[in-house]
Formats: structure tokens, C-alpha cells, sequence
């Protein structure tokens, strides 16, 4: 029986609406649970909002409000973008839930059980912006000579009473952790950033604020409340019934894979696997770091006025092409670059151009010249053979491979020989010509690419759901056979049946206002 999987992305800053990057790793997420839940995996995918912290707080006052109706309002943004974008999460988790409140001092309690926390005096720097702590020899100067953190963020000189976390202590239990599974921070560079960090050497953390108090409260130190990221990171937990021992959690904890960006790589794979050590908890499988999206090579802010709200790219370019393109036009893991051009032009040249042409001209011909269906008796050749065989390397082994490692690219280059394949075929066997001289000979083709084609939109369904949904429709494939196991069945022997065959992949037409940018 397969093992559960349970994929997380991180819960995303609500101090604004959400960015092309927030739409970009939930995105790879839900691909890697829809490809899991395809492999008859029962799967837990959650996301979510993390909505305490000073930034937060800050904001609120700017605008007028509470810090609650700006998470309210803010949250509402996050969850309506996924929806919009085909996310299929099992849980949206919001750190202002009473559950997670519940959560977060379990596992402070958990902690001071084991003598990992104590009450002291904070001196030091922080960036509101990353809601982080640097060291002195952590710090940049900017160009008026202001101390700024490694992100580029203005740091402040903070002082105040703290609870501190003995991180100092997981300092060899972390470089053993590393050490002995190196799959648990990836890709590799991410892994050597955070071991050269650790073998630095750790400080104590300081876990508790008091100059604010939107947040988790510390249990029996009231006037303290949690410092966020340890309220932020037990959403993990918080999501499978943390502190009771529920099913989910005996089900699904430890996660599989925390996926994340990397720029908060040192929370993840320092921070939360030294709370779990010290509250006595199970660590997660892995954490993958990806990279940052860039507009046209830069990376998206406010003051260079490049921000991209995803809902329009969706809105302008369909929800189905933004997925595949996302994960298609670079490698998982490494920063890359986006535009309105390169989507429009990877789209219609692999989407549009090649498999939906290929997909419409073949069930649309049989649409026209088989209206009833048709079953092909003429013996298959060698060259359908191996056409079959070349698509299913591409579906069943080469794609499967390089998504399990998230080498989506990788995945998907494979995925598109088989359709390069299946043009070359069909254009070489022409059933159009067939349908004169060789009726037989052209159903036996026509059944050699229907197999080929429910393969490929199978394969590919994971990142484009809705249009892989239309294909397998207009070829009255079964809801319960479009999974891995339903590339195992041979539809090329049996009736064949296509109903009402409608273009999966429209090209696309670049925007005016986009031309020539």
C-alpha cells in the first residue's frame, strides 16, 4: 500500500496582497500533490496565512484598522488567489485560529519542560521586514551608511526583556542531522549555505517580544508574546491536531517536504528542527528551498513598480498555461525569469501548437469520420509500437522520475519528446490519406494516437488539470482510470469513443500593450 504524503508550503505574510511568488510555490506544491495523489498516494496538502508579528501590527495602525481585520481581509486575498489558480489543499490554515494559538503553547511548553528556554535581556539587531535577528557580522552597509540586513532590509538596535531558546545547544545535534541525511535541505547549495551558517557557529535565540503584543501569548509570561516564527512554524503541527495524537497526525507527521522560498531557508532547516528536537517530536523528511521569480530579470518590488498580480496573469493567459509555464521555462530550485512574452511564446509553441493541435486534428477527424466510434482490427505495426512505447517511457517512467525529485523542467522536456513523437507519427501515417486507401490501416492509427494522447493528457494533468480534464473528456475516458495505474490500460484494442472534441490549449495573442516591451 503506498504511504501517505504530506506536502507544505510556507504560510504566506499577509501584510499585503499576494505577489507572483506566492502563486509560484503554491503552484509547485499543488503539482506535487496532485502527482502523488496520481500515484494512489493519500495525500495532505496544506498552505495558509501566518498573520501575527510587528509588521502586521504595523500595518494595521497605518491603515486604521486592527491587526485582526487586516488578517481577516488580507487572508480572504491569499485563499480567493489559490482557488482561482486550481490549488487543491487539503487544509488552509490561519495562525489566528484558536487551534493554533493551542498549538503554539504545547510546543513552548514542550520546550521549557526540556530546560531549553529562560528569561533574560534581548541587545541586538532586527529587521522588521524579515521578522529576524542578525549578528553584528551578518550586517551590509547601505549607501548612507545605514546597517542593513544580508536581505537589504533596514535593521533596528532592539532592547528588551526576552525569552531566549538554547539553539546553542543543537549546534552538533543540526551538523549530525545534515550530515546523516543529505537530502534534508535541498537542492545542494541551500544544504552548504546552511552547514557553513551552523559550523559558525549558534547563538541563543531570542523567542518572545514584549514592545507589541499581537501575537501568541507565552504561556505564564502574559506580557510576553511569541516571537513569530516559532508561532509561524508549528503551523505544520497546528494543521494534523497538534498537541492531541489524531489520526492525521499518526497519518501524515513528519512531513515529507516543507517547500519554501530561499530566503527563509534558516527557519526551516536551524530554527524548526532544533524546536522539534527540543519538544520531542519527529523532524520532517525534507525541506527544499526554491528560487525567486523574476520579472524580466529583476526581482519584484513596489518602488521599481514591476509587481504582477498573478489573478491577471491567470485572467490573461488561462490558469492552466501560467502552471505549465512556471514550471516549464526553468529548473525547480534555481531563480528564473518570466514576461509576458516568454509565456506567450512557450505556450503556443509546446501547449497550443503541439499537443492541443495535435489532440483537436486527431478526436476532431474522428469526430468527423468515425461519428459512432470504431474498433480497430488491423494488426498493429512496428512503427505504432513504437510510438506507444516512446510516449509511455516519456509518461510512465521519465516524467514520474524527474517529478518525485521536483526537476519539473526535466519532467516536462520528457513529456514533450512524447509529443513531438506522436506529430511526427501522425504526420508520417497521414489517416487523412489512409481514409481512402486503407480504411483499416488508418483506424489502427487513429487508436495508436488516442492511446498516445489519453497517456500524454494523463501525465500532464497534474500541472494543467482543467485542460488535461477537457482531452480525457472528449475521449470518454473514466474518472477512475486517469491516474498512473490508468496508463496500464490499453485503450488502442477496444470501442473508441470521442465526444465532442473542443481546442484544450487556444494560442495565445500577445497584449498590444505588451508588444515590442
Amino acid at each position: 500500500m503506498a504511504k501517505p504524503f504530506y506536502i507544505t508550503t510556507a504560510i504566506h505574510y499577509p501584510n499585503g496582497k499576494p505577489h507572483i511568488g506566492h502563486a509560484y510555490e503554491t503552484i509547485a506544491a499543488d503539482v506535487l500533490a496532485r502527482f502523488h495523489r496520481m500515484q494512489g498516494r493519500e495525500v495532505r496538502f496544506q498552505t495558509g496565512t501566518d498573520e501575527h508579528g510587528l509588521k502586521m501590527a504595523q500595518k494595521a495602525r497605518e491603515l486604521n484598522m486592527t491587526p485582526r481585520e487586516l488578517a481577516d481581509q488580507m487572508s480572504s486575498y491569499f485563499k480567493d488567489l489559490f482557488d482561482n489558480l486550481d490549488i487543491s489543499y487539503d487544509r488552509y490554515i490561519r495562525t489566528t485560529e484558536d487551534a493554533h494559538n493551542h498549538a503554539s503553547q504545547a510546543i513552548w511548553k514542550a520546550m521549557e519542560a526540556n530546560d531549553d528556554l529562560y528569561l533574560d535581556r534581548y541587545e541586538g539587531w532586527y529587521s522588521i521586514r524579515d521578522e529576524a535577528y542578525y549578528d553584528e557580522s551578518e550586517l551590509l552597509e547601505g549607501e548612507g551608511g545605514e546597517k542593513l540586513s544580508p536581505q537589504g532590509t533596514p535593521v533596528e538596535w532592539t532592547v528588551e526583556e526576552s525569552w531566549f531558546f538554547r539553539l546553542s545547544k543543537y549546534q552538533d545535534k543540526l551538523l549530525q542531522l545534515y550530515n546523516d541525511n543529505p537530502d534534508f535541505i535541498r537542492p545542494e547549495s541551500r544544504r552548504n549555505e546552511v552547514m557553513r551558517f551552523v559550523e559558525g557557529g549558534l547563538r541563543d535565540l531570542s523567542v518572545s517580544r514584549t514592545s507589541f503584543d499581537w501575537g501568541v501569548k507565552v504561556p505564564g509570561s502574559e506580557n510576553h508574546v511569541m516571537y513569530v516564527w516559532v508561532d509561524a512554524l508549528t503551523n505544520y503541527l497546528t494543521g494534523l491536531g497538534y498537541p492531541d495524537t489524531t489520526p492525521d497526525f499518526e497519518k501524515f507527521w513528519p512531513a515529507d517536504v516543507h517547500l519554501i522560498g530561499k530566503d527563509i531557508i534558516r527557519f526551516h532547516t536551524v530554527y524548526w528542527p532544533a524546536f522539534l528536537m527540543s519538544a520531542n517530536i519527529a523532524l520532517p523528511k525534507q525541506v527544499f528551498g526554491h528560487g525567486f521569480l523574476l520579472n524580466r530579470g529583476q526581482k519584484e518590488s513596489k518602488s521599481l513598480g514591476n509587481v504582477t498580480d498573478p489573478n491577471e496573469l491567470a485572467e490573461k493567459f488561462g490558469v492552466d498555461v501560467l502552471r505549465y509555464f512556471l514550471l516549464r521555462e526553468f529548473a525547480f530550485g534555481q531563480d528564473g525569469s518570466y514576461s509576458p512574452q516568454a509565456i506567450v511564446t512557450r505556450s503556443n509553441a509546446e501547449l497550443a501548437n503541439s499537443f492541443g493541435n495535435l489532440a483537436q486534428r486527431v478526436m476532431s477527424f474522428i469526430a468527423k469520420n468515425c461519428p459512432d466510434g470504431f474498433t480497430a482490427e488491423a494488426a498493429a505495426q512496428p512503427v505504432d509500437g513504437e510510438l506507444l512505447a516512446t510516449v509511455r517511457k516519456a509518461c510512465s517512467e521519465e516524467l514520474p522520475e524527474a517529478f518525485e525529485r521536483m526537476a519539473f523542467s526535466v519532467g516536462l522536456e520528457a513529456w514533450m519528446r512524447g509529443v513531438f513523437a506522436c506529430n511526427a507519427y501522425v504526420d508520417e501515417q497521414a489517416p487523412w490519406a489512409l481514409r481512402k486507401t486503407d480504411p483499416e490501416r488508418m483506424k489502427r492509427v487513429l487508436a495508436t494516437l488516442c492511446g498516445a494522447i489519453r497517456d500524454l493528457a494523463i501525465a500532464i494533468s497534474p500541472v494543467t488539470p482543467t485542460a488535461s480534464g477537457k482531452i480525457l473528456d472528449a475521449l470518454c475516458i473514466p474518472a477512475d482510470q486517469r491516474d498512473m495505474q490508468g496508463l496500464e490500460l490499453d485503450i488502442t484494442n477496444g470501442p473508441i469513443t470521442v465526444d465532442s472534441p473542443k481546442p484544450a490549449f487556444p494560442r495565445l495573442e500577445m497584449p498590444e500593450e505588451e508588444e515590442g516591451a
